[in-house]
């Protein structure tokens, strides 16, 4: 934590590590909880492998208790989804591929509440893709649980309909949900069941990438189109709101100060053109990685400048 924090201290990105929960994120042995937030750390996850040990899970909740710490959760059932190429429905069966059912990820979730109603604690479930997970963490939180949750970007955007062509840059984890969800997710957007929109950015190489559907990665990059995708397929959702979701909503539940707009403050801003239009192209791509669906599309908004620790980027 410390090599990364004072590796990040000369650029322009602040950055918060999160702490592996378990040791080899095996989800066997909890790591040494403490020691690691009062190093640093903001939260704790096993990044994209669940807390598959329930006695685990039990234990750290009521460990993180003492200093009020965060565990962050990927629900995801990997015995329902070994081998699973995108959602399970309609298409997965026409072309032939295994289907990731949305039950894999809801009985994490059901377990995972029950758990933390019974000890208490703090969890975030990263990457909702199932209108019934929706369900049971908007009952939850009117239970008065410490529960909260985000979504990635492309859950908004795309559905399975579009892995006919069998493009690998769309082939993730969870996978792209059908088009009767879409139309949930931003309703839950809009009455705050969903707390964050993340970008879910996963760089892969070519190799990975440029091969058969079955055999390729998951994952897409996001950081660069996050709030383009977001604002060109926006459906009447206030751009505040957008903004909420990824600014402040996340620095409140990682418990980090807000940054002020304030004459004499340190400028800590994006500025954006929301009614932009440009194609986004390999050229556009900063990352090392080129994964990503967007490639040739034609977007709306824009980020062209941002300001953090005196240095600025544009991007125009």
């Amino acid at each position: 934590i410390s090599y990364i924090k004072t590796k990040a201290a000369g650029t322009i990105l602040d950055i918060y590590p999160i702490a592996a929960l378990t040791i080899g994120s095996k989800g066997e042995e909890l790591t040494e909880m403490i020691d690691l937030h009062y190093g640093g750390a903001v939260a704790f996850s096993d990044g994209n492998k669940p807390v598959w040990h329930s006695d685990v899970l039990y234990k750290a909740l009521q460990y993180i208790q003492t200093f009020g710490g965060l565990l962050i959760e990927h629900a995801e059932d990997k015995y329902l989804t070994m081998g699973g190429q995108m959602n399970e429905g309609k298409i997965s069966t026409s072309l032939g591929l295994k289907g990731i059912p949305k039950i894999s990820e809801e009985l994490i979730i059901e377990r995972d509440l029950k758990m933390l109603e019974y000890s208490g604690g703090r969890i975030h479930f990263s990457h909702i893709s199932s209108p019934k997970s929706l369900d049971m963490i908007r009952s939850a939180k009117r239970k008065g649980l410490n529960v909260t949750c985000d979504i990635a970007v492309y859950q908004l955007v795309f559905d399975d309909s579009q892995l006919i062509g069998f493009d690998t840059n769309l082939k993730v984890n969870p996978p792209i949900r059908a088009k009767e969800d879409l139309k949930y997710f931003w309703k839950a957007i809009e009455d705050d069941t969903i707390d964050v929109i993340v970008t879910d950015h996963n760089p892969q190489d070519e190799e990975s990438k440029n091969t058969e559907f079955d055999q390729a990665d998951f994952g897409m990059i996001g950081l660069e189109t996050a709030f383009a995708a977001f604002n060109t397929f926006n459906r009447d959702i206030k751009l505040e709101k957008f903004v909420e979701k990824v600014t402040i909503a996340p620095r409140k539940i990682l418990k980090l100060d807000l940054p002020k707009i304030k004459e004499g403050e340190h400028a800590n801003l994006t500025l954006f053109d929301p009614d932009k239009e440009w194609i986004f192209s390999k050229e556009n791509i900063r990352s090392k990685s080129k994964n990503s669906p967007f490639i040739g599309k034609k977007l709306k908004g824009k980020v062209v400048a941002v300001f953090n620790k005196n240095k600025y980027l544009l991007n125009v």
